[in-house]
């Protein structure tokens, strides 16, 4: 296996230095000029700026504001930050040992950085508060979703672990809330074919070949509300929360389903009430069986008025 190449910048917030490729048949006068163009939403001031401060680095070290265009070359440096709104939910470790580390992530926290999440997002909060800088996730959930997440703790086994999620070996859980139907049969398997086009926030169900299925079984009900297990056996975007909804029975705090609806960054009110609660697998290194379970509950079913506000 080609082995990475280790970036010339130390991480910062504990996230690598942004690389980028010059490109062979690059005909610009200085990287300068490229980056200027490679990087329309960056200010040229600020590319400037980082160059005259040594922030634009090669394998050589510091890039001058006047260094010639290398074709093939590289350049690293670190992308400026977004403001952010601190996300006020503690994560709680569940399980850590030399390979594996299992949180339950908060609600309204982003699993890795990603557009506007970045200091806010599990993965850099982790690698922080915990001194384990090579972090790495194993797969992730949703950022409005809640519930168990498996981190890994050593790089060299990063492969074994991350392949069971590719090959869907890892048996996933999840609890939801939403409205009791009496009337729908319950428990069932769903399947269909879903899509989620690039730049647009919400997934659709289509025609054609199911890709997605999911188990969905009704654990309790009370006060015309249902405690749910869903089950799926795929794991396509926005898989449960459409099944839900194709039900009839959209899972409480659901601001895309069946309406999408704008809520702000900073309202962390009515959280979606999903929750990841049960991952369960055979160690691909030691052969032995994991199962682990989440510490949360959902506040729509624990304390119902506190969550409707």
């Amino acid at each position: 296996m080609r082995r990475r190449q280790q970036p010339p910048l130390p991480k910062r917030h504990g996230l690598d230095p942004a690389r980028l490729r010059l490109p062979e048949d690059g005909d610009w006068a200085t990287i300068r000029d490229h980056l200027v163009e490679r990087l329309p939403r960056v200010d040229p001031a600020r590319i400037d700026e980082l160059l005259r401060d040594g922030g634009i680095v090669d394998l050589t070290g510091p890039i001058a504001p006047d260094a010639p265009y290398v074709p093939g070359g590289a350049v690293w440096f670190h992308r400026d930050l977004p403001v952010e709104t601190d996300v006020p939910f503690e994560i709680t470790v569940v399980h850590r040992d030399d390979a594996l580390l299992v949180v339950d992530k908060p609600h309204f926290l982003a699993t890795i950085p990603r557009g506007q999440h970045i200091l806010q997002t599990a993965l850099v909060r982790l690698r922080r508060d915990l001194d384990l800088p090579d972090l790495i996730p194993a797969h992730r959930l949703d950022r409005v979703t809640a519930g168990l997440v498996l981190f890994i703790i050593d790089p060299a086994r990063r492969g074994a672990y991350q392949t069971m999620f590719h090959k869907r070996t890892v048996h996933k859980e999840y609890e939801a809330i939403a409205p009791y139907d009496p009337a729908l049969a319950l428990p069932r398997v769903v399947r269909s074919r879903i899509v989620k086009e690039k730049h647009v926030l919400a997934a659709q169900e289509v025609a054609g070949e199911p890709n997605a299925e999911t188990s969905i079984e009704l654990i309790e009900h009370r006060d015309g509300l249902g405690r749910y297990r869903l089950r799926p056996r795929t794991g396509r975007t926005h898989q449960l929360r459409l099944h839900m909804n194709s039900l009839g029975i959209p899972i409480l705090g659901d601001d895309f389903y069946p309406v999408l609806t704008d809520k702000p960054v900073d309202d962390f009110t009515r959280p979606l009430q999903l929750l990841a609660a049960t991952l369960e697998f055979t160690d691909p290194i030691s052969r032995a069986p994991r199962r682990f379970e989440t510490t949360r509950t959902l506040q729509a079913w624990t304390d119902p008025a506190g969550w409707a506000g």
